[in-house]
């Protein structure tokens, strides 16, 4: 019989063990001692993984030494014909938990490969209660939660970055419906200035930056507020933190 692929949910950041049991306001007591029993994982990055166990160690003694558990990488590089030798130890029996390097496996993440072709091998997939950056921001953001898309990165290019924005800002006027985004946290700074300049100005738009965290912000205002702020030299403090940005058109 197939082991189970549990998806764990993982911080949305780096947090510090000094700070005591960090992990209480993350994720469920119950989480945390599933994570501990596994001896094998398939991660994004299995350096944050391995600090991410060391924090579920401080409350729930893992099954095996840290270093006798067993870390498959899975990214964006994994080619497809080397998934089926990452779900081997499941057809095998064994269990087997899926981590992203930040939050929720399997949502803007690599991972949503393998969970289907477990599907396709009739191994039995478990999702388990953790924070979701883009459902945090939605829920924070005051925009509209009944409806809404994720758009991922946009392009690099400026002009090309602009027209859709403007895509997208038509879209959410046309359909009532907030669209998220998110870009590499080096260039922030440049995608909320290519936001407030690009929509009109009655356009609201969101910033949700290192959700959870204890450096968690968020704002919500007009792009023309925004781009008053930033002429201004008001941006948020958000340079190399991972940021959620929203959008929704009147």
């Amino acid at each position: 019989m197939p082991g189970i692929l549990y998806l764990v949910p993982n911080t949305l950041g780096p947090v510090d063990a000094a700070d005591g049991d960090v992990l209480a306001t993350i994720l469920p007591a119950e989480v945390q001692a599933l994570a501990a029993r596994l001896d094998y994982f398939v991660a994004e990055n299995a350096k944050t993984t391995r600090a991410f166990l060391k924090l579920i160690n401080a409350n729930y003694p893992l099954a095996k030494p840290l270093q006798e558990i067993k870390i498959a990488e899975l990214n964006v590089n994994t080619e497809a014909a080397a998934l089926p030798a990452l779900l081997a130890p499941l057809l095998a029996g064994q269990d087997a938990g899926l981590i992203s390097e930040a939050g929720v496996p399997a949502v803007a993440d690599p991972g949503a490969n393998l969970v289907r072709l477990a599907h396709q091998h009739g191994i039995q997939v478990r999702p388990l209660v953790g924070p979701s950056s883009l459902l945090l921001a939605v829920m924070s953001s005051g925009l509209n939660g009944q409806s809404f898309a994720f758009n991922g990165y946009l392009p690099t290019d400026a002009a090309q970055r602009a027209k859709r924005i403007k895509q997208l800002e038509d879209r959410s006027r046309q359909e009532k419906q907030t669209q998220l985004l998110i870009e590499t946290p080096y260039r922030n700074g440049a995608m909320l200035e290519a936001l407030a300049t690009a929509c009109n100005g009655t356009t609201l738009i969101s910033v949700a930056t290192d959700l959870t965290l204890a450096s968690e912000a968020i704002k919500t205002q007009t792009a023309t507020k925004w781009k008053n702020d930033i002429a201004a030299g008001k941006t948020p403090d958000f340079h190399k933190k991972p940021t959620v940005f929203l959008l929704l058109a009147d």
